[in-house]
C-alpha cells in the first residue's frame, strides 16, 4: 500500500478535536428547539412494589404543567424490546419479559419510571412530580446473584421460577467429561465480575418534535446508532412506519455500549410531542444515570481446568451466572452468550463446556458495557491460569507458553465456535515482559520491602472477538468543488470517526482532511446504518468506505482518461489530481467533477461490506504495583501493553483507545462497583459513593504493537475499541494477588480491590507491618 500524507498508517491528529475542545461541539442538550417544553421522570423509590396512581389531577393543574403520562395513558403502545435471545438448554429460544413504556401496577427496581411530566420549565415539572399521589404497597426484594438463586428468594417475575430467566450452554459436555475423567489434576477458581455504571461524560438526553402536517417525528438524541433507534421505536413501541421518524444524533459524549439501547424516555417524549404539538426535551441528571441506565458486567463464575501429567490443558468447565437485573434488556441475554464463546482465551483446549444462566434481581437491568462479555471471559480464564501456575509451582508465563495456540495452528477453531485467523500470542507476551523488565522484578521487590511496601507483578494475555456481525454500507461523493462527502451509518461517540474515515478517503484520493466531510447520525441523510458497537466501525464501516472510495477512484480515472488522452492504466492519483504517470499533465478533482461525463452515477458510489468472520485482536498487559499495608492503598508503578491489531489505520488514535480502555479496566479492578442494600436501594448512586479513577490513579502507559494482519478483514484491521478494558482487569488483579500471596499467602481476591478490602485481607491473614 503506497503511503499517503494523510492516509493509512499516518499518526494524524484528530480533526474533530479543535471543535470539541474549544466548546464548539453540539451535544443534544446544546440544541435549542423553539418553544420546547421540559420533561421530568417520576421514579420508584422502591425496588419491588405494587402501586396505584391515586391522583394526577392536582399535579396536572399546577402552573406550567402541560401533560402527565402514566402507565394507563400509554398502555396501547408496545413493550420495550429484547433482541438478544439465546438458544436455551431445552432447545428453545429465550423469551422476553413484558416491559411496557410505563408500568401500570408493579415496579421492579429503584428508579423505574412511573410517570412522565411535561411542563414549561423543568422546575415546574419537578414540582408537579412531587404532587402526584401514589399508593405504594412494598414487596420483598432480592439483590445479588447468589441471593436470588437461594431457595425461597423473592420472585422478580412469577413465571421465571428460581429467578432464572434462561439457561444455556456452549461447547461439548460429553467430550469435556471424558477429558476430566483422565485428568492428572484439576484446578478451580471462582470469581466475581463486579457491576459497573458506564459514567460517560454526557448523560442521556433527547428532544422530540412532531410535524403535524407531515405526521413525522424528529428525535434528536445521543445514541450509538440512529437507524437502530428509529427502527426499534417505530416497530416495537409506536408501531408506525419507520419512515415517519427521523432520528438525528449530534456529537455524543461517550457511549460504551450503554447508549445503544432504547430507553423509555425516548418514546415518551415523542408521544408527548405529538399530543402537545410542541417540542419536548428531557435531560437525565447523574443520579438518573446510575438508577435508570443499564449497568455492565455483574457475573459470578466458577472455572475448572483439567490438566494432564505434563501440565497441558485438556478440558475446561465453566459455570456462570450473569445478573440480568429486573428484566431482560435489549441485548441482555446475548452478553453472556457472546462472552462465553471466548472462554478458551488464547489457549488450545481440546474440550470445553460452559453452562450459563441469566439471573433476575430487583435491580437496574444489565446489558452491554465496553467489551460486552469478552472482558468477563478474559478475566475468568486469565485469573484461572495464574491460579494454575501457583498450584503447580510453575511460572505464569511458562504455563501460558505451554498452552497457547501456536501461529502454525492458525486458523484455529475453538471448542466454543470462534475461529482465530491469526495471532502470535507467545510473541507479544515475551515482548511485553521484556519491555516491563520482568526479570528485574525481584530487585525492585526487595527495595519495596525495605520501604515497608508490598510489591507484585502480573500479566494477562487476552483475545477478543469484535468487528464482525452484519453488513455496513457507505456512500462516498465527489462534490462539484472537488471536496468529498462521506455518508455512513456508524456513530462516533468520541472515537474520532471524522479523522479515521477521512484517512481512508485520503488514502485513495490523496487530499487533505479539510476537504473531506463525514456525515453520520441522520436517518434522513444516511440511507442505512448498523451503528457503532463491538469495535466494528473501522473494521466493517471502514472496509465498506474503502471499497466505495476505490470504485470512485476508478471512475475518476476513467473520466480523466478521455480528457487527458491516456489509458487508464497510465494514470495515477496524487495530491488530489489524476495525473499521467511520469508527467506533469493532470486534472484536479474539481476539474474532473465538471467534465461532461461526470454524472451522479460516476461521482457517487454506494457500497456495502459484510465480514465473513469476526476479527480477533489480542495482546498482553503487564502490571506492576505496590501496596501500602498500613492503608491498603495501591499504586500502579508500571504498565505495559503490547497488542496485535492487524493493520493500523492511525497509531496515535489507536494508542488513545487503548489508554482509555485500560483506564476503565483499572477503575473496575481497584475501585468501581455498583452496590445495593438488601432492600434494593442503590448505595452508590452518586459520585460521593461511586469511585471513578482520577488522573492520579492512572499510570503512564507504555504501549506498542506487534501486529499480524487480519486475514478475514478486507483492510486487514482488527477492532481496537474494547481491547484495553479487556486486558486490564486480569493484569491488575493478577499483580494484586501476586503481591498479597508473596506477603501473606493470600491467593484470591475479587474486584474491586479497594484499600479497605486489601487492608482487611492482610489483617485477617496475620500480616504484620
Amino acid at each position: 500500500m503506497r503511503p499517503m500524507k494523510f492516509g493509512f498508517g499516518q499518526p494524524v491528529r484528530r480533526v474533530e478535536d479543535q471543535r470539541l475542545t474549544t466548546g464548539a461541539g453540539r451535544y443534544t442538550d446544546d440544541i435549542a428547539a423553539e418553544g420546547a417544553l421540559h420533561a421530568f421522570v417520576l421514579r420508584s423509590p422502591y425496588a419491588h412494589a405494587r402501586f396505584a396512581v391515586a391522583d394526577v389531577e392536582t399535579a396536572g393543574k399546577m402552573k406550567g404543567v402541560k401533560l402527565i403520562l402514566t402507565g394507563a395513558d400509554v398502555s396501547g403502545y408496545g413493550d420495550l424490546p429484547c433482541k438478544g435471545h439465546v438458544k436455551t438448554t431445552s432447545g428453545e429460544m429465550s423469551e422476553s419479559l413484558p416491559v411496557p413504556v410505563l408500568p401500570t401496577d408493579t415496579v421492579r427496581h429503584v428508579g423505574e419510571a412511573v410517570a412522565f411530566i411535561v411542563a414549561e420549565t423543568l422546575a415546574q415539572a419537578r414540582d408537579a412530580a412531587e404532587a402526584i399521589a401514589i399508593d405504594w404497597d412494598p414487596l420483598p426484594a432480592v439483590t445479588g446473584i447468589a441471593e436470588a438463586l437461594e431457595k425461597g428468594a423473592p420472585q422478580v417475575w412469577p413465571d421465571r421460577k428460581g429467578n432464572v430467566a434462561f439457561e444455556a450452554e456452549q461447547g461439548d459436555r460429553a467430550k469435556t467429561e471424558k477429558a476430566f475423567a483422565k485428568a492428572a489434576r484439576t484446578v478451580s477458581l471462582t470469581v466475581v465480575n463486579n457491576r459497573l455504571a458506564s459514567n460517560y461524560m454526557e448523560t442521556r438526553a433527547c428532544i422530540a418534535e412532531y410535524d403535524k402536517a407531515d405526521k413525522r417525528w424528529t428525535l434528536t438524541l445521543g445514541s450509538q446508532g440512529s437507524h437502530g433507534m428509529r427502527d426499534l421505536i417505530a416497530t416495537y413501541v409506536l408501531k408506525v412506519d419507520p419512515k415517519r421518524i427521523r432520528v438525528v444524533t449530534p456529537d455524543v459524549g461517550g457511549g460504551f455500549g450503554t447508549k445503544i439501547f432504547l430507553y423509555r424516555e425516548y418514546p415518551l417524549a415523542m408521544i408527548a410531542a405529538e399530543k402537545l404539538k410542541r417540542p419536548v426535551r428531557w435531560v437525565a441528571d447523574r443520579n438518573e444515570h446510575f438508577l435508570a441506565d443499564t449497568h455492565g458486567r455483574a457475573n459470578l463464575a466458577t472455572a475448572t481446568m483439567a490438566l494432564d501429567a505434563k501440565g497441558r490443558f485438556i478440558g475446561l468447565k465453566v459455570d456462570l451466572s450473569a445478573e440480568m437485573g429486573a428484566w431482560l434488556s435489549q441485548y441482555g441475554p446475548f452478553i453472556p452468550w457472546v462472552g462465553t464463546t471466548m472462554t478458551p482465551g488464547c489457549y488450545s483446549i481440546p474440550a470445553v463446556h460452559v453452562v450459563f444462566r441469566g439471573v433476575l434481581t430487583h435491580t437496574t437491568p444489565v446489558d452491554a458495557y465496553r467489551g460486552a462479555g469478552r472482558p468477563e471471559a478474559a478475566y475468568l480464564i486469565e485469573r484461572l491460569v495464574d491460579a494454575i501456575a501457583r498450584e503447580t509451582g510453575k511460572a505464569p508465563e511458562a504455563v501460558r507458553a505451554q498452552n497457547f495456540v501456536k501461529p502454525t495452528e492458525m486458523p484455529h477453531s475453538t471448542q466454543t465456535g470462534p475461529v482465530y485467523d491469526s495471532g502470535e500470542f507467545e510473541g507479544h507476551m515475551r515482548q511485553a515482559m521484556d519491555v516491563a523488565d520482568w526479570k528485574g522484578f525481584k530487585a525492585r521487590q526487595k527495595a519495596s520491602a525495605k520501604a515497608g511496601k508490598i510489591r507484585g507483578i502480573g500479566l494477562a494475555c487476552y483475545i477478543e472477538a469484535c468487528g464482525g456481525g452484519g453488513p455496513e454500507s457507505s456512500t462516498v461523493i465527489l462534490e462539484k468543488d472537488g471536496t468529498v462527502t462521506v455518508l455512513i451509518g456508524t456513530q462516533s461517540n468520541g472515537q474520532g470517526h471524522e479523522t479515521a474515515y477521512s484517512q481512508l478517503v485520503s488514502q485513495h484520493l490523496d487530499i487533505p482532511m479539510d476537504r473531506i466531510r463525514v456525515v453520520q447520525g441522520d436517518t434522513d441523510r444516511v440511507e442505512t446504518g448498523s451503528g457503532t458497537g463491538g469495535s466494528r466501525s473501522i473494521p466493517v464501516g471502514g472496509a465498506a468506505l474503502d471499497k466505495a472510495t476505490g470504485i470512485l477512484t476508478d471512475n475518476l480515472k476513467q473520466l480523466a482518461s478521455e480528457k487527458l488522452e491516456a489509458a487508464v492504466g497510465d494514470l495515477e492519483i496524487t495530491e488530489g489530481a489524476v495525473r499521467i504517470v511520469g508527467t506533469d499533465k493532470s486534472l484536479d478533482l474539481a476539474a474532473i467533477a465538471a467534465l461532461p461525463g461526470a454524472t451522479p452515477a460516476m461521482l457517487k458510489v454506494h457500497q456495502s461490506w459484510q465480514p465473513p468472520e469476526a476479527t480477533y485482536p489480542n495482546g498482553t498487559h503487564v502490571c506492576e504495583l505496590e501496596i501500602d499495608p498500613g492503608t491498603g492503598g495501591t499504586e500502579i508503578l508500571n504498565y505495559v501493553v503490547v497488542d496485535d491489531f492487524g493493520v493500523t489505520l492511525n497509531p496515535l488514535m489507536l494508542q488513545g483507545q487503548v489508554h482509555g480502555g485500560a483506564a476503565q479496566g483499572i477503575g473496575q479492578a481497584l475501585m468501581e462497583e455498583i452496590r445495593f442494600d438488601p432492600d434494593g436501594q442503590m448505595l452508590t448512586a452518586t459520585f460521593m459513593d461511586y469511585a471513578l479513577p482520577r488522573a492520579v490513579d492512572i499510570p503512564n502507559f507504555h504501549f506498542e504493537t506487534r501486529n499480524v494482519r487480519c486475514l478475514t478483514n478486507a483492510i486487514g484491521v482488527k477492532g481496537a475499541g474494547e481491547a484495553g478494558a479487556i486486558g486490564a482487569c486480569p493484569a491488575v488483579m493478577n499483580a494484586m494477588v501476586d503481591a498479597l500471596d508473596r506477603a501473606a499467602g493470600i491467593k484470591a481476591m475479587d474486584m474491586p480491590a479497594t484499600p479497605l478490602k486489601v487492608f482487611t485481607a492482610l489483617k485477617e491473614a496475620g500480616y504484620r507491618l
